[in-house]
């Protein structure tokens, strides 16, 4: 992995609490909320500061710019929401470049593994523990902060223990 562990180390404890709230919020209110996604960019914009260097905490800074533009275009035109695409930007500078395709492996297994748990919950008596959550009405809508909460959170520990 091009995270380094000490790195990853840095950022988990910080971090892997919102990508939790982020899967609650989502499932209950099928919303991410700004103040998640604005505490994961001044996380990184700080511990990144000390933890990385500086031209490599640049660039990963440019992405976060770069992903916000292509969520943004990705929900003028309905692909996705306008919570996940604002916690993938705050998630984006997380993620060496050199990781990336480690995280589109683990997103989509986080994804299949989230839309088969959400869906047995859903027709399962486990519903009765959360008979108000939003996510259980919303038909084909899904509630992504379960598959891109735990993708983030997962980068980090699978960085802390096998990191450069």
């Amino acid at each position: 992995m091009a995270i380094t562990a000490t790195a990853a180390a840095w950022f988990l404890p910080f971090v892997l609490p919102i990508c939790i709230y982020v899967m609650y919020t989502d499932l209950a209110h099928m919303k991410i909320t700004n103040t998640a996604n604005l505490a994961l960019v001044a996380i990184f914009v700080v511990i990144g500061l000390i933890v990385l260097p500086f031209d490599e905490y640049l660039w990963r800074l440019a992405a976060l710019g770069i992903v916000l533009v292509v969520g943004i275009i990705l929900n003028a035109a309905g692909v996705m929401g306008a919570g996940d695409s604002k916690f993938l930007a705050a998630a984006a500078p997380f993620v060496a470049l050199a990781d990336l395709r480690l995280v589109m492996f683990l997103f989509v297994a986080t994804l299949i593994a989230a839309v088969v748990t959400h869906k047995t919950a859903k027709h399962s008596p486990l519903r009765r523990m959360a008979p108000n959550w939003a996510s259980w009405e919303q038909g084909k809508k899904f509630p992504m902060g379960l598959a891109l909460g735990p993708t983030l959170g997962i980068y980090l520990v699978l960085g802390f223990l096998y990191g450069a």
